[in-house]
């Protein structure tokens, strides 16, 4: 009968059918029995009639149909009752309609449970009973009680017939009756849902029979539960009266379904509940007794009693009973849960048999897919004290299970094996064999298990998450089956897995909700996840490690994998840090070849494995990989570890669990802490197999080690590897996702991981991994917006790095340092650097002024901080890295350092010599592009620094170039500071300000150099100061660029500067630069410098270290003369001017007198200079005059510097306008009034006194023995000197004084008697024929006339000089014969001297002595009258000096000079003489006419002979000018012989009569003779002779006694001449006499003749009578002459004896004369 009705049952049109229907089957039942069972054709027919009287009478037929039912089924039940098979199947289908429709009464339903029961005994028509029984049950409600039990126990006896067929339905009716039973008891509850009862309080329920405070429905439900339960445990049921035989599997099968489908009905009624613990519970303990007692193998001997064997299909139900209940009604049975559980694991045992084990298993998945239900075990016994531990019995045993599948018991021995205890597995065991046999040929394709031998293969078994039971679903088998390898295992596999996901799924969705604040904490909550985790933990990791270890097939290893991940994820986030550690170290040890090295993971091991975790008494330990697994190699690589292993392999499997780590670290690096070094060393060592190397900005890239035998890589990880490289980049990019904490935590595993790599680096070459620092610099750069945080740690641990030995890494140490600096330097922050203001907290912890926070850019100091600490590194290549870096940020952030300028400039300047050039260059590249580009954005505190930075570039001392290039510098940065003077000022007062409220507030003085100074001043200072530094640099070249650069800018921006600042620039600045500088070269050292460099050729004038002193000397003394000069005016108005001047002449002082021709010359320059003397200046320096007005030194037309530091001469806008716009006034004159600033006559007597002491001792010869002569000044430096006096006289002349006078002419004398030195001669003296006066002399000269012209023109107490001054050109006169002397030593006269043949060479003096004659002559032109002289006896004093020229004649060594001297004689005698004679009276010039006469003697009568090479010519020149010196006597002397003293009168009388007798010198050729004669000189002499003779204004007898005299010599000398030519004569004969006697006889014979004239034109009374006697005596001597044979004589003698005619006759009267 269908019972799906297309329409309603209650609708008209169904009633309709029904009717019909119903009629229909009792017409055919009337018609079926009509023959043989008429009564129940009656009632049919009846039954008709009943039916269509009720259709017709009511309205509501069903009802009505319902009420009368009993009679309505009446016929039907007479038909079953005929036993009539197609009548019975006719009725029963009528009834099933009637069922159908619900018209079926209560009492109706009794009456065919009857017939029914009745047919069930006579076993006819089996099938349709059940349909019927199950239509009627199910289609209403009527059936109660009794009745109900009837049904039910129908069905349970048609369970048992012979026929299988209806066996199995009467099973299913049985199931779908007991179900409905139980679905009529919810409708029931559902119905009575509103309605509270208080339900009576359950007493020791003593009637089992009936419950009295249950309803109807559920009363049934009741007594049919409480009789399965009674049968099962084979005990007589209460309500199911009837039973005959019932099977326990049944039974069970029965019990699990209701208490799996209506768990509701035992958990709200407590009537249930009691049967559930009462009951259930203990029935199923009771039946597990055989499992439990069982042991596989063990001999009946072994126990008394018989054992009762498991039985498979009752276990079977049994653990499915258990499922239900634990999973339903574990609240309840708390307790007996305990007991089920712990009979479940131990039914896991080894010893259990197979199948027993496998369905354990299965329900042991059953349970681990239900997460909730595992957190309840847990709460409920774990976490409570006394209680077995289940939860984590539980996972231990499964990892037991997993355990002991692999150890396989031997065949012969099998309780060898009793437990999984029996092998301890620790991770240090030592595999045999090498993990690369695995790579035979047959690699196995089915997902397999294998470990040490054991091969099992995996199998699905279920669905991820659902627990699909094979063996549990077995319901058919009686016997065991077979359990096929593996299945176990893949159950147990799948449970692990399950249990995994669905503890961490449930916990982590409970975490997120947590996190989201939508379920308040519930503070019990994290207790029962750290419990669960904890419990669970070591079974998992023992049973998940070994079988990761084991796996062959990729999947599963990646669902081990991902189980470890999870875990050590979730073990993270709850803060379980050893669990944690404890499965990322299983992947870790996954991802490396067995047996690697790893001290990370062993430590870690060795903590775990001394907790040995007990399993119910078993001791289970975390198993160690077995190094033999069959796995496909696909690296073969180096192993990172000290100690060289040869090679390790990698595995495909390796490869995985590294991708796994990968993920780990990926998603959940938050939650790793420390173990981040487990995880990072993992990497390292894989990182470094896999052969992958660092790149530009940390990624890992595919490379090639650096030595042994190359990693080998397979194709298959050459494709992996790109990947795995991005992951690892990706890995660390993520960092910046971590929080705070978990950064430091990567970082601090990062820094620790490198330290271990630097340790392994050291003492050995091999390359270093590099993967800790790469990494470092990947997780600085992506973490750039929070640098703050890490960057100390960072950064501390990188400089550590930068200091290895290993120069790999070192350089990525330094190139992760740099990348990161720059980095964060580009990096735009928020707030940008610029205004990264310092948080308020800073100021309170510093107590700083909140208002003077001068660090704006905290964040920026600390970014350039560590690129300041490279600077301690010592190695070169960290430090090239470090400055090329600051040249990349200073092109890139320049112009916004700031704040970070002082760390940059420190970085800059902190080089040191032993840094090698390369470093310094790249330094001072970063120091060049700093000072042209970034001067203006750098703050102004800042300037100082790079002065000073600059300097040190200056003194190093590896790059000569770099060093004149930074004075370059310098320059610039000056010139900067002086055009924007004025902004620099008002930024470095305001800092001044600030910093000294500072000192202030803290009581303490502003410490800065050059304190009192303004700040601007001050960097000036800073900058002089360093220039001065560099001016006493060893090398000259930085010297003399240094000093050029000193002065240019002292000269070119001076004038900026405070006026008490310039007191400073002396004393501290100058004058110190003096003091080193002539420290310095005073201690220089004389050796000879080879020739620098082999190919520098270093000139002979700077081959010592002490020359090339010499000049810095002479360039620092003009330098700071200069600035004295220039700066004259602005230093004396400074209080200390005087003490300044005596100092820098004592400068000059010790410069000119150091024995050096260089500094000691150009010492004097600059005292000339200083005294504002200019020197002549050649044509060729004129250029220098244009600037020297400006203030601007020559020193920078140099050559040398015009392209350096002379930059601003080039400039457009004219440095004056520039100088004066600033201090205008400092230049302009000095007001009227004042003509010199110098007329400080103090200033200039220190000035004198300088001079005379330099004069003195340079000029003062050396007293000792001369042999190793020590220093001779040069002609330059004596001429500089004699130079200066007649300037410097000018402003001493008031005062100068005789002393002073004297002091002078000992300087002179000593001057030009400096002998010069042999190679220096040629230059001096162009050649010493020609008569030229050395510029020395010449300077002397001047000195000497500008004093006389001083002495003219002054006051008349000033003429008392003239005698020293003409004392002084005496002595110079004398050198013309007599050079002076210097010393002792020996000098040869120039003409003598070839020039190597003396070391020192006499200059030649004549020129001078002779231009001093003509000086004097002038002077004595002008000054014979003045009193000094005459009473000086100056007169005198020339004369005697000249007759020594005079005196030699031809013997002089010059020919000119006894011409000079004669001619300066006569010109001083023509103005003398008449002086003298006009002081005659006063005896004043006594003494002078001896010295005269003498000296006409000495000239006019010379010792010298002529030389033989004179000719003829020069002879009568010669002649002439003694003709001229008697001139002078016959007119200047003679006629005034009156008031000449009588005995120089005599004297000169002897003088004209010896000259008037010629005597000639016998070496004259015959030619010559006349003219040798000097018979011109002769006669002159006689005639003067004779004119005074007889001069007739004779004033006093004593003048005619002196011509009587001079008459009678000559007289008496004529007779002898003619006496002895008359003998010779006579004796000679024939023989002609010499030519030398005849002239003589003609020369006397014509004087006779001469005389004869005279007395014939004189006055007789003027002639001595005496004279006439010796004139007339010679008569007859005359005649005696007459018989010579010269034709000559004869005519010379008629000549002389004509006059006598006049003496023929008698005179006419006698008058004698009185003193005749």
């Amino acid at each position: 009968v269908s019972l799906s009705t297309e329409m309603s049952t209650s609708s008209p049109e169904a009633v309709k059918k029904l009717l019909e229907n119903m009629q229909t089957d009792l017409r055919s039942l009337s018609m079926e029995c009509k023959k043989k069972f008429p009564p129940v054709k009656e009632a049919a027919e009846s039954g008709i009639v009943k039916i269509k009287t009720i259709a017709a009478r009511n309205t509501d037929i069903l009802a009505a149909l319902k009420e009368n039912s009993s009679e309505v089924v009446q016929p039907f039940l007479m038909g079953c009752g005929t036993k009539e098979p197609k009548i019975t199947q006719l009725c029963l289908a009528a009834i099933q309609r009637l069922m159908s429709h619900e018209v079926v009464s209560e009492a109706a339903a009794g009456n065919i449970i009857n017939m029914l029961w009745q047919l069930m005994e006579n076993g006819l028509e089996e099938l349709k009973l059940l349909q019927t029984v199950l239509v009627l049950l199910t289609t209403n409600t009527v059936v109660h009680d009794e009745v109900l039990s009837k049904a039910i126990v129908l069905c349970f006896r048609l369970h048992f017939t012979k026929d299988n067929i209806t066996n199995n339905t009467a099973a299913a009716t049985v199931r779908q009756v007991v179900t409905v039973v139980f679905e009529r008891m919810v409708a029931e509850d559902e119905r009575f849902k509103g309605i509270v009862e208080q339900p009576p309080p359950v007493q020791g329920n003593t009637n089992r029979r009936s419950v009295s405070t249950l309803r109807p429905s559920a009363k049934d439900a009741y007594m049919l539960f409480q009789d399965l339960c009674q049968l099962v445990n084979a005990d007589a049921p209460y309500w199911l009266v009837g039973m005959t035989e019932m099977t326990r599997t049944f039974g069970l099968e029965l019990l699990e379904s209701v208490l799996n489908d209506f768990p509701g009905v035992f958990l709200q009624h407590q009537e249930f509940s009691f049967l559930l613990k009462e009951r259930v519970c203990p029935l199923v303990i009771k039946l597990f007794s055989p499992n439990i007692k069982f042991r596989q193998g063990s001999s009946s001997a072994a126990s008394p009693a018989p054992v009762e064997k498991p039985y498979f299909p009752i276990c079977m139900r049994l653990l499915r009973v258990v499922s239900v209940l634990i999973k339903h009604f574990y609240s309840l049975l708390v307790t007996e849960c305990e007991i089920f559980l712990s009979l479940l694991v131990k039914f896991l045992d080894g010893e259990k048999p197979q199948w027993l084990r496998a369905v354990a298993v299965e329900s042991v998945h059953r349970l681990c897919v239900q997460p909730h239900l595992l957190r309840s075990f847990c709460q409920s016994y774990d976490m409570k004290q006394h209680s077995t531990k289940v939860f984590r019995d539980i996972v231990n045993a499964l990892g037991s299970f997993i355990q002991s599948l692999f150890i396989v018991p031997n065949a012969g021995n099998t309780a060898a094996v009793s437990a999984p205890a029996g092998h301890l597995f620790s991770f240090s065991t030592s595999g045999s064999g090498s993990g690369a046999q695995g790579v035979s040929g047959n690699l196995t394709t089915q997902a397999a298990f294998e470990y040490r031998g054991t091969w099992i293969p995996l199998m699905t078994v279920s669905v991820q998450g659902s627990a699909k039971a094979t063996y549990l679903e077995m319901l058919d088998k009686v016997e065991p089956p077979s359990i096929p390898e593996g299945y176990a295992m893949s159950v147990a596999f799948s449970a692990l897995l399950d249990l995994v996901r669905g503890i961490t799924s449930m916990i982590e969705r409970e975490l997120a909700m947590e996190e989201e604040m939508i379920c308040v904490s519930i503070s019990g909550a994290h207790l029962v996840w750290e419990e669960m985790v904890s419990a669970c933990w070591c079974g998992l990791l023992a049973a998940l490690s070994l079988l990761l270890d084991a796996s062959t097939d990729e999947t599963a290893t990646e669902n081990i994998l991902k189980a470890e991940l999870t875990m050590a994820s979730l073990c993270g986030r709850l803060g379980l840090v050893t669990p944690r550690d404890a499965f990322i170290t299983a992947i870790c040890k996954a991802s490396l070849p067995p047996h690697y090295t790893l001290t990370a993971l062993s430590s870690n091991t060795a903590n775990l494995s001394s907790k040995a975790y007990s399993i119910q008494g078993q001791s289970v330990q975390i198993i160690s990989p077995s190094s033999e697994s069959h796995q496909q190699v696909v690296a073969v690589g180096q192993p990172l570890t000290a100690q060289p292993q040869g090679t390790v392999v990698l595995t495909a499997k390796n490869i995985q669990c590294m991708r796994t780590l990968l993920n780990l670290a990926h998603c959940h690096g938050a939650v790793l802490g420390t173990s981040w070094q487990l995880v990072l060393a993992t990497l390292q060592h894989l990182v470094w197999i896999l052969g992958l190397k660092p790149g530009v900005g940390g990624a890992l890239k595919p490379g090639r080690a650096v030595e042994g035998p190359s990693t080998v890589l397979t194709t298959a990880v050459m494709t992996d590897l790109p990947v795995i490289s991005n992951i690892l980049s990706r890995l660390f990019e993520s960092s910046q996702y971590l929080d705070d904490v978990s950064l430091h935590h990567l970082i601090n595993a990062l820094c620790s991981l490198s330290l271990e790599a630097m340790e392994m680096a050291y003492g050995n070459n091999k390359e270093p991994s590099l993967f800790a620092v790469a990494k470092l610099l990947e997780t600085g750069l992506v973490n750039m917006d929070r640098i703050e945080i890490l960057w100390r740690p960072l950064t501390g641990h990188l400089l550590e790095v930068c200091q290895h030995p290993n120069s790999r890494m070192r350089e990525w140490g330094a190139e992760a340092l740099t990348a990161l600096i720059k980095a964060g330097l580009a990096y735009k922050h928020d707030p940008p650097l610029a205004q990264n203001q310092v948080a308020k907290s800073l100021s309170v912890c510093y107590q700083i002024n909140y208002s003077l926070l001068f660090i704006p850019k905290r964040l920026q100091l600390l970014l350039l901080n560590p690129l300041k600490e490279l600077s301690n590194v010592l190695h070169a290549d960290i430090r090239q890295k470090q400055l090329e870096s600051v040249l990349q940020i200073l092109q890139s952030q320049g112009d916004s350092l700031g704040p970070g300028w002082p760390l940059v400039l420190g970085v800059i300047g902190a080089i040191r010599n032993d840094q090698g050039e390369s470093l310094i260059r790249t330094a001072f590249q970063c120091l060049q592009l700093v000072v042209t580009d970034f001067l203006p954005t750098m703050p102004c505190t800042c300037l100082q620094i790079v002065v000073d930075v600059a300097g040190s570039f200056g003194l190093q001392n590896q790059e000569l170039n770099i060093s004149l290039t930074s004075i370059g510098l310098l320059w610039n940065i000056s010139d900067y500071f002086f055009q924007r003077g004025e902004a620099i000022t008002q930024e470095l007062g305001r800092e001044e300000e600030a910093l000294q409220k500072q000192a202030q507030e803290k009581g303490e003085t502003l410490n800065r150099p050059f304190h009192p100074a303004p700040p601007f001043d001050c960097l000036w200072l800073c900058l002089y100061a360093k220039l001065g530094e560099l001016c006493v640099d060893p090398r000259p070249a930085v010297r003399k660029s240094a000093g050029q650069t000193l002065f240019s800018t002292i000269a070119a921006h001076g004038t900026l500067l405070q006026q008490p600042t310039w007191h400073i620039v002396i004393w501290k600045v100058l004058f110190h630069l003096l003091d080193c500088v002539r420290t310095s070269s005073t201690t220089a050292d004389k050796e000879k410098i080879e020739s620098g460099g082999g190919n520098i050729l270093i000139h002979h004038s700077r081959d010592t270290a002490e020359k090339q002193w010499a000049e810095t000397w002479v360039l620092t003394l003009a330098g700071v003369a200069r600035i004295f000069n220039t700066r004259r005016y602005l230093l004396q108005q400074l209080g200390d001017f005087f003490e300044a001047w005596e100092v820098l002449l004592n400068h000059i002082q010790s410069a000119a007198l150091s024995k050096n021709n260089e500094v000691s010359l150009a010492a004097l320059k600059s005292f000339q200079e200083i005294l504002q003397i200019v020197t002549p200046v050649k044509d060729s320096d004129k250029a220098g005059d244009a600037f020297a007005a400006m203030g601007v030194p020559p020193v920078l037309i140099d050559p040398l510097s015009a392209s350096g530091p002379g930059r601003p001469l080039v400039r457009s806008d004219s440095l004056v306008e520039r100088l004066t716009r600033y201090n205008g006034a400092e230049l302009q004159a000095p007001p009227p009034g004042e003509e010199s600033a110098l007329e400080d006559s103090a200033l200039w007597w220190s000035a004198w006194n300088t001079w005379y002491r330099t004069g003195t001792d340079s000029t003062r010869p050396p007293s000792g023995p001369t042999e190793k002569l020590s220093f001779i000044p040069s002609q330059p430096f004596l001429t500089a000197l004699i130079q200066i006096f007649p300037a410097l006289y000018q402003h001493i002349k008031a005062n100068f004084s005789m002393e002073d006078l004297k002091k002078l002419g000992v300087i002179l004398h000593g001057a030009v008697s400096v002998p010069i030195s042999s190679d220096a001669s040629p230059f001096i003296l162009p050649s010493y024929t020609e008569a030229v006066l050395t510029s020395l002399q010449e300077a002397v000269l001047t000195s000497l006339d500008v004093l006389q012209k001083a002495i003219c023109v002054g006051p008349e107490n000033l003429q008392v000089m003239y005698p020293a001054i003409f004392e002084q050109l005496l002595l110079f006169v004398e050198f013309s014969c007599k050079p002076p002397q210097y010393g002792r030593m020996e000098t040869k006269h120039v003409a003598n001297a070839k020039y190597n043949q003396a070391e020192w060479v006499a200059l030649n003096y004549v020129p001078f002595a002779e231009r001093s004659l003509e000086v004097m002559v002038d002077l004595y032109h002008k000054t014979a009258c003045h009193k000094a002289v005459i009473n000086e006896k100056v007169l005198q004093n020339i004369i005697k000096t000249l007759r020594m020229p005079l005196g030699l004649k031809y013997a002089c060594p010059s020919e000119s000079t006894w011409k000079l001297a004669v001619s300066s004689l006569l010109k001083v005698l023509s103005i003398g003489l008449p002086v003298a004679r006009q002081h005659a009276s006063s005896g004043k010039f006594d003494t002078m006419w001896p010295e005269l006469a003498n000296a006409f003697e000495d000239f006019l009568f010379t010792k010298s002979t002529p030389p033989d090479n004179l000719s003829i010519q020069e002879f009568q020149k010669n002649e002439a000018i003694d003709v001229e010196v008697v001139q002078l006597i016959s007119t200047e002397i003679l006629p005034f012989a009156n008031f000449i003293p009588k005995d120089f009168v005599g004297q000169i009388m002897a003088m004209l009569n010896r000259g008037s007798i010629h005597s000639q010198s016998p070496s004259f050729t015959e030619a010559e003779i006349d003219v040798r004669m000097r018979e011109e000189f002769s006669k002159v002499c006689f005639e003067t002779l004779l004119q005074f003779s007889f001069s007739n204004k004779v004033s006093t007898p004593q003048e005619g006694y002196i011509s009587r005299m001079a008459l009678s010599v000559l007289l008496k000398r004529s007779q002898d001449v003619l006496r002895r030519y008359v003998e010779d004569e006579r004796l000679s004969g024939r023989c002609p006499l010499p030519r030398q006697q005849v002239t003589e006889i003609i020369f006397v014979l014509k004087a006779i003749s001469t005389l004869m004239d005279s007395l014939k034109k004189t006055q007789p009374e003027n002639v001595d009578g005496n004279t006439w006697a010796q004139v007339i005596a010679l008569y007859p001597t005359l005649v005696e002459c007459i018989t010579c044979s010269s034709s000559e004589v004869s005519s010379a003698l008629k000549e002389a004896l004509g006059p006598f005619k006049d003496f023929m006759q008698p005179p006419v009267s006698r008058v004698q004369n009185g003193e005749s």
